[in-house]
């Protein structure tokens, strides 16, 4: 952390200590004086009526009002009451304006350089104009609502962290809220959920070590290698027409494209380092992901449908999601909401959840939406075209970044056709190495990003629309709406139909011979407009389903639909093995005949049974370890059932074990940036290499004139996993806890962090839980192997299951809890019971409302 930050850091450390050791009074003035009345009259300037808000034992709030601005307005005014530091370190993030928050920190510098160069903001700006006049109308009643909640109020009566902030830099009043910074946070929702970057840039990386397009794609299999079911068949689609026998963004071929072996390996470094320099707001990497399914009513205790969904993302406190209820006293065409469910606190309505008619749950569809282009540049000039020579100015602007208590920093943003220059962002490494066209005297490469969201689009409208929805045609017509990010919706109506919509605006491309696929999986040469993108895919070419014959769906970001059907929206999937899990449960109980209940998904919703040791503990089993103290941890695989729960001795060894063998096996043939990090495709990776014994990524390339195969692997995996946990948590086998490795530890994005005194940490982070589940599980707590450490990265956001036959009896849980206020009793009251797997009770009709709530307030104009 930088040096000021810590300063400041330790200044509030001092604050804490008093408040801990004795002085009640301090605790009053400085650590609780933030916390809001959620009771009695409050005077919310701007509604146009009465607004009443129950809160239930968790502090959720279920607001009632008599017209839909009002209830957007009582919204903001909440979200400001219980979460408004988040929502302001949100803005500042997607306005590119964290290091005006925090001061002089590299890495908030860093990370507004990097999103003045998307313009987050910018093209948040041109969404204003684009979504509707009622949609503008809610952002704007709810920017009131949090203002009215500003107005008169010092910074440290909001929160906490503006006292903290406050000791080294000047903290000025929050300026007012915008009805924009709501638009630019969908940006950051956007970003972290883009699909296939990731993959894209490390092909490229890759390639620059093994030089072999064969083995590059060796390390990224397609969705059929893993064997596993997509969301759809061909004939669940909802028409014919729809079905297709292959995508339009893929039919025009060119051929004869001449592509080289020239350097370019420090510009998609850089590239990838400019990616990695933006705050993870929602979620990224393989953990990052979700579970969803429905299943029909003709399945279910109550005869209705019945949808769960949990989606699996970053987990920080406070939490990413605001549960809230959102009530018209009278549900009418002018006044249409009655919904309840998750929102963002900075953005109104609900993003998940149900209304009376209708429950829905998204997941990550990961689509390929962005694509990187390798540019040939000559000062502020670009090829566009190489056949023609056609040489072309970029579009340049300067940017100022303000920076609380230090210089502001000029920052020049490049752009070409295909989008802005990312690689010149930050200063790393110079240009070396991947496939591209030949050729000398062509300047120099850059890279710059294409990417969906960077053209304005009406997601906010697909969001109000989603809220109102009642059957399949009105999630088709939200779906329509719902640019960015592309998201999987499964849903059910309370008139007993399920289905299945994807949404999202994915781009058209051809298909161009060259020597790897030009179908948004590499880097496509920039100047060949051969392989600019094409427009977007047709909306009415988007698959759907309705009420398909099995009697269920699940969606858990593994492929649409099977290859060649439909059209094209990734290569790079999720490889399944949680959606064939959850699928495989779901065909057992109905096999059986026993009707589903809501504890039942709830149940489904907490496995912990491992893929992975499905798939190796055979083999591993099967290594011959001769001598008896390395094989001792080879010996508690045996009989195991591949669940993991925190006490399990086996599941420590076997991850143990799946750690070792990733780095013996690739970490000397991959760069550092793109070591393993354990997920579904790696498992897809390994177990087809079991079937090649001298595969050549087997060999440990380090070893001079040595060989290595399978078996020397497998064998270094089980013996050097005995001796790691021997040292991390006892000698003896039996002792081992998975548990003790695979643990949680939340921590506050601004006064969390490592290099905080501890007394600060204490008090703003939770203590670390342990966690069953893992990569890839159905309980995905993920883990990242490419750091040695156990640790979970991601998981289960929320959970929630949905009775359409009886809306009462649904259930929810969100990680740590609605307030964002460190002293508040609702800061973290959740998360022991989602930890372990736990759920509360979710009233929705009025009369369980109230029989629910603990506290009331009346908000009045």
């Amino acid at each position: 952390m930088h040096s000021r930050l810590r300063r400041a850091v330790v200044g509030v450390a001092v604050v804490v200590a008093l408040a801990i050791v004795a002085t009640a009074t301090f605790t009053v003035v400085t650590v609780r004086k933030p916390l809001p009345e959620v009771s009695g009259t409050q005077n919310v300037p701007g509604l146009s009526g009465e607004v009443t808000v129950h809160r239930d034992a968790q502090g959720v709030p279920q607001v009632y009002a008599s017209t839909p601005e009002d209830l957007f307005a009582a919204q903001g005014y909440l979200h400001a009451q219980d979460r408004f530091f988040e929502m302001d370190y949100r803005r500042h993030v997607t306005a590119g304006r964290l290091a005006e928050l925090v001061g002089e920190v590299p890495a908030a510098i860093d990370a507004d350089m990097v999103i003045r160069t998307f313009g987050w903001r910018d093209v948040a700006e041109e969404e204003w104009n684009l979504i509707t006049p009622e949609s503008r109308g809610y952002l704007q009643a709810y920017a009131q609502g949090v203002n009215a909640y500003l107005a008169d109020r010092s910074p440290d009566q909001i929160a906490l962290e503006y006292t903290v902030l406050g000791t080294t830099v000047d903290v000025p009043a929050p300026a007012p809220w915008d009805p924009v910074d709501s638009l630019a946070w969908l940006k950051a929702m956007a970003w972290d959920l883009r699909g296939n970057y990731d993959d894209e840039l490390d092909r490229a990386l890759a390639y620059g070590t093994l030089d072999d397009v064969d083995l590059v794609d060796e390390l990224f299999p397609s969705f059929a290698a893993g064997g596993n079911t997509p969301i759809l068949q061909e004939e669940d689609l909802t028409t014919a027409d729809e079905a297709g026998s292959a995508s339009r963004s893929a039919t025009d071929v060119v051929t004869d494209v001449a592509w080289g072996t020239e350097a370019l390996d420090g510009a998609v470094a850089s590239a990838a380092a400019a990616i990695e320099a933006v705050p993870v707001l929602v979620g990224t990497g393989d953990g990052t992901g979700s579970n969803s399914w429905v299943v029909s009513g003709d399945l279910t205790e109550s005869g209705a449908p019945i949808l769960a969904n949990d989606p699996h993302l970053a987990l920080d406190v406070p939490n990413l999601w605001a549960q809230v209820g959102l009530h018209c006293d009278q549900v009418t065409v002018e006044c249409p909401f009655d919904v309840s469910g998750f929102s963002f606190a900075g953005f109104p309505g609900v993003i998940i959840g149900h209304n009376a008619e209708l429950a829905w749950g998204l997941t990550n569809m990961g689509a390929d939406v962005t694509d990187f282009f390798v540019e040939r540049v000559r000062e502020d000039t670009w090829l566009r075209d190489a056949d023609a020579e056609e040489w072309v100015p970029m579009e340049v602007r300067t940017e100022t970044i303000r920076v609380a208590g230090g210089d502001p920093v000029e920052l020049e943003v490049r752009s070409t056709d295909h989008g802005p220059v990312v690689s010149s962002v930050l200063d790393v490494g110079d240009v070396v190495g991947s496939p591209t066209e030949a050729g000398t005297d062509f300047g120099e490469y850059a890279v710059s990003l294409a990417w969906t969201a960077l053209e304005p689009g009406r997601t906010a409208d697909a969001i109000f629309a989603m809220s109102t929805a009642g059957d399949a045609d009105d999630v088709q017509a939200a779906a329509e709406l719902f640019d960015v990010p592309a998201q999987n919706i499964v849903f059910a109506t309370a008139d007993g139909h399920i289905g299945y919509q994807a949404p999202g605006r994915i781009p058209e491309r051809r298909r161009v011979a060259g020597p790897v696929p030009a179908d948004g999986t590499w880097p496509r040469p920039g100047w060949d407009p051969r392989y600019d993108w094409q427009g977007w895919v047709d909306a009415e070419e988007m698959p759907r389903a309705l009420d398909p014959d099995e009697g269920f769906i699940v969606a858990a970001n593994q492929a649409v639909l099977p290859a060649g059907v439909g059209p094209a929206l990734t290569k790079d999937w999720d490889h399944g093995f949680r959606s064939e899990r959850i699928r495989e449960l779901l065909a057992d109980q109905v096999a059986a005949g026993r009707p589903f209940s809501v504890a039942d998904m709830n149940t489904l919703q907490n496995d912990d049974w491992s893929p992975f040791a499905a798939a190796l503990v055979p083999v591993l089993l099967d290594v011959q370890i001769d001598d008896a103290y390395d094989a001792a941890g080879q010996e508690i695989l045996a009989g195991w059932d591949y669940t993991t729960g925190t006490d399990s001795a086996a599941a420590a060894y076997f991850n143990a074990v799946w750690r070792n063998l990733l780095e013996a096996t690739f970490w000397d043939d991959v760069p550092e940036g793109m070591r393993p990090s354990g997920g579904s495709r790696w498992l897809v990776v390994v177990r087809d290499m079991l079937d090649r014994p001298d595969d050549p990524f087997w060999d440990d390339r380090s070893t001079v004139n040595v060989v290595e195969t399978r078996d020397e692997a497998l064998t270094q995996a089980l013996v050097t996993a005995r001796r790691d946990l021997t040292v991390e948590l006892s000698k003896e086998p039996q002792d081992w806890r998975w548990g003790a490795l695979h643990t949680l530890s939340l921590s506050h994005p601004v006064i969390g962090g490592p290099d905080v005194p501890a007394l600060v940490r204490d008090y703003v982070n939770p203590r670390p839980v342990e966690m069953p589940g893992g990569s890839s599980i159905v309980n995905a707590t993920a883990w990242d192997a490419s750091t040695g450490s156990f640790a979970v990265t991601t998981g289960p956001s929320m959970r929630m299951v949905v009775d359409l036959g009886d809306l009462d009896a649904s259930t929810w849980v969100t990680v740590t809890g609605t307030s964002g206020h460190p002293a508040s009793s609702h800061y973290t009251d959740q998360l022991s019971a989602w930890a372990a797997g736990e759920t509360f009770a979710w009233p929705f009709s009025r009369a369980a409302v109230e029989e629910a709530a603990t506290s009331t307030a009346t908000l009045v104009p």
